[in-house]
């Protein structure tokens, strides 16, 4: 099997390219046999704005496209600015020729500096996966700047869509490595969910009376 991870930080060191290591990572960890070719979208930047104005590819960028076009899965990052993907992420998959995503499996991804912009995630990133076909995991990550501080929180989270992205691929958690069956055996804790609620709705609406 081969993956293609797709990581389209602006800048050197990028905490895109962290949570995209990070995400790869979370696939080894469980034991799946995969080659995992990273492709860095900066890398093709002017190539990306020559072949959007002209329609015409180099040969570099066009051995990328073929790269992800060929792979078995994928695995995307982006990072957010003003509540939309970057730019240059969405212009990757823009010059991708059609059908190329068409019945992949997809992991999506996130980088922001604050949590409120994980909605980017299910209004931007999702919708436009399911436009072009692609099989799009059923739990993506979102890393905000505080999650670097502490990573045991977005560690869980990792765990929890790698998990949800290996059946996509033909693998099941609990029969693809050692660490995968010790996480998600049956009986074990659910991973710490940053985003559910701290107290009783009830009783927080009985509060909003008062």
């Amino acid at each position: 099997m081969r993956i293609a991870a797709i990581s389209s930080g602006l800048g050197r060191p990028s905490s895109t390219r962290l949570l995209t290591d990070r995400l790869v990572a979370g696939l080894k960890a469980v034991g799946l046999d995969a080659q995992v070719d990273v492709v860095e979208v900066r890398e093709h930047a002017h190539d990306l704005v020559n072949a959007e104005l002209t329609g015409m590819r180099t040969q570099a960028l066009a051995a990328v496209l073929d790269q992800v076009a060929r792979a078995d899965a994928l695995v995307v990052v982006a990072p957010v600015f003003n509540a939309h993907p970057a730019g240059l992420f969405q212009m990757f998959f823009e010059v991708l020729d059609e059908g190329s995503l068409a019945g992949k499996p997809v992991l999506i991804g996130a980088t922001g500096g604050t949590p409120r912009h994980s909605l980017v995630l299910d209004q931007t990133l999702v919708p436009m996966f399911h436009y072009l076909h692609a099989l799009v995991a059923p739990v993506s990550v979102f890393a905000a700047t505080d999650d670097w501080g502490s990573a045991e929180s977005l560690d869980a989270r990792i765990g929890k869509a790698v998990a949800a992205f290996l059946p996509l691929l033909g693998a099941r958690p609990d029969t693809t490595g050692g660490e995968a069956r010790e996480t998600f055996e049956e009986g074990s804790a659910a991973p710490h969910d940053d985003l559910a609620l701290t107290a009783d709705f009830e009783q927080m609406m009985k509060a909003l009376g008062h």
